[in-house]
């Protein structure tokens, strides 16, 4: 959740400090990829979920890749549902309406989500399903074949 009760009472933890790990972890140049877990009833508020997208945008930058994860009920939280896969697909638009470039469903295998697209020409440069990567269309140091933006990552 983005917010600081959630962070308390879920994660045992202050949220501020990892938003300014995340800051610090940008502004060092450390390439940076954010991941949240939407569990049912905890963090899945669509307008908490909008707040965390327009956060990651204006203190990120619009290239940091943002990631949607699915829940499925384990451990301590057993007692909860699956995070319906409207809600991961649902989150994901709203980071692609708040201008974010790279956001991404996590835990759903065979949904589009998965997959990295250019944010300029839109052509799917890296399919996946689930972790495994299925075709790598990217050039040498990370750049779209079709018209050459480059594709904030790892590459070599």
């Amino acid at each position: 959740g983005f917010n600081e009760n959630f962070y308390r009472r879920v994660v045992g933890g202050k949220l501020k400090y990892v938003l300014k790990t995340l800051e610090r972890l940008v502004r060092l140049g450390v390439f940076t990829e954010v991941v949240n877990l939407v569990v049912p009833t905890l963090n899945d508020d669509l307008g908490e979920i909008r707040a965390m997208c327009r956060w990651v945008k204006r203190e990120l930058g619009q290239d940091v890749p943002l990631f949607f994860s699915r829940f499925t009920p384990q451990y301590k939280l057993q007692n909860l549902p699956p995070t319906p896969l409207e809600t991961i697909k649902r989150a994901r638009e709203i980071g692609l309406e708040e201008g974010l470039r790279y956001v991404y469903s996590g835990n759903i295998p065979g949904d589009e989500g998965e997959n990295t697209f250019c944010p300029t020409c839109k052509k799917a440069l890296i399919e996946r399903y689930g972790y495994t990567v299925l075709a790598n269309r990217l050039l040498p140091g990370g750049f779209c074949p079709y018209d050459r933006t480059k594709i904030p990552g790892i590459w070599d």
